[in-house]
């Protein structure tokens, strides 16, 4: 039963006083109300001939908005009344259009449609959990409600990443045309891939003078130069207990997430071949450079649902899995933590193999907290200690950056808003250099 159907107990009970027998008047009054109430349940739509499916959007960026509607449709001969909860799971932002206390009519052989805007605070997949259907009769005074009917159709909403460091890309672009030669202003002889041959001018490096061609020409040549293409980048994230560490307002994952998207966009247009490992005990994702097109977006769906883990990473395993994967030589960018317990026991000893045929770049997040604890005028005893807390953890990273750094390994420590285009600008150094 419905409110309706206390608010007309209530009202018969206010006439009690002017019955005869108060006892008799209970007794017509609730048979009254109750011979009502079967009688609303009957003619109130059968719930087996009632169908719920779906339609709408499938992804959405994290920060936006998705709309995802339920459709209701009814084949039975009756009108149906419906009050409708559709519930999500709480990550997902759901705000209904039609609130769950409105009723919503429903003519016989027809449907309805109840939009819902979904605003995700998390990345990843967020499901349809739970629906549940009242049907009311035309009264108001009761409904029919059974659980599994109508059956909740499935519908999982993946959540992208940002992907916010997007808006450095033209700038990084423009950068790499430059050092590509693709500008006016090209640099003369950057780069260690063979591109033309033009005459000698006063200020050129007497060592690219081509001496078989100049004797040909009768004239001085010299030999140009660009930057490699078709080099080959691996990203390789570690999803360990050290990603899940929030540094302002998301997980270092998330970070590096976005670093990893702008560093293979920027890598793809320079015409490079950019693949993805994500591990940490186990090898949770993989992603290999084919099809460039649709690299990125291949990336950013493989990457949606990866989420930390709390265990200790496996660097042994990581660094067999790229030794295994990648034959030739290549850029291996590492995104992790600079943490002297899990890189001191971890992956200090397995660097030796990984550095001997590939060059390394190891970028980390730089935790801003520990900038105000060494900076901040100590008040209190607290204080003090939290600042010499600080100290040794700057210190102990500072000595990881040093052992890193004996190896021939790039470190970037950026903050987090800072460390995709840091990354892309090493990538960027890195390539002009020839040293990919």
């Amino acid at each position: 039963m419905t409110w309706r159907a206390a608010v007309l107990l209530l009202g018969g009970a206010l006439t009690l006083p002017v019955w005869p027998d108060p006892f008799l008047g209970v007794v017509l009054m609730t048979g009254a109300v109750l011979l009502l109430c079967a009688l609303d349940w009957a003619l109130a739509a059968p719930l087996h001939a009632v169908t719920a499916t779906r339609e709408g959007d499938r992804t959405v960026r994290l920060g936006g908005t998705a709309t995802v509607a339920l459709r209701l449709t009814n084949t039975s001969a009756r009108t149906l009344r419906a009050q409708v909860r559709d519930a999500w799971v709480p990550s997902a932002g759901t705000r209904p259009d039609v609130p769950p206390e409105r009723v919503v009519p429903v003519p016989a052989g027809g449907d309805a449609l109840l939009p819902s805007r979904l605003t995700p605070t998390r990345r990843g997949d967020r499901p349809a959990v739970a629906l549940a259907v009242r049907s009311l009769g035309p009264l108001g005074l009761a409904f029919r409600q059974r659980a599994g009917r109508p059956v909740t159709p499935a519908w999982t909403l993946r959540v992208l990443p940002r992907f916010d460091s997007r808006r450095h890309l033209p700038e990084k672009l423009s950068r790499l045309r430059v050092i590509d030669g693709m500008q006016v202003t090209r640099g003369r002889g950057q780069g260690t891939e063979f591109d033309t041959l033009r005459e000698y001018v006063v200020g050129d490096d007497v060592r690219s003078i081509d001496w078989r061609a100049s004797a040909r020409r009768a004239d001085v040549l010299v030999r140009t130069w660009r930057p490699e293409r078709d080099r080959r980048l691996v990203c390789v994230l570690d999803t360990g207990r050290t990603s899940a560490v929030r540094v302002g307002d998301e997980p270092r994952l998330d970070t590096a997430i976005d670093a990893a998207l702008l560093l293979t966009a920027l890598a793809a247009r320079a015409g490079d071949r950019v693949d993805l490992i994500a591990a940490d005990a186990a090898i949770r994702a993989t992603v290999t450079g084919s099809g460039r097109p649709a690299l990125l977006g291949k990336l950013v769906t493989t990457l949606a649902p990866l989420q930390p883990a709390l265990v200790e990473t496996d660097f042994e395993l990581i660094v067999g899995e790229i030794l295994r994967r990648e034959r030739q030589r290549s850029l291996v960018v590492l995104f992790t933590a600079l943490e002297a317990g899990a890189l001191g026991e971890g992956l200090l000893p397995v660097l030796p193999r990984l550095a001997a045929r590939h060059r390394v770049v190891v970028a980390a997040v730089h935790d801003p907290v520990l900038t105000r604890l060494t900076t901040a005028a100590p008040t209190r005893p607290e204080d003090a200690y939290a600042a010499a807390a600080g100290w040794r953890a700057l210190a102990e990273r500072d000595r990881v950056r040093a052992a890193l750094a004996r190896y021939g390994v790039t470190v970037v420590d950026a903050p987090a808003d800072r460390l995709a285009p840091t990354v892309a600008d090493t990538y960027l150094r890195l390539k002009a250099l020839g040293q990919l």
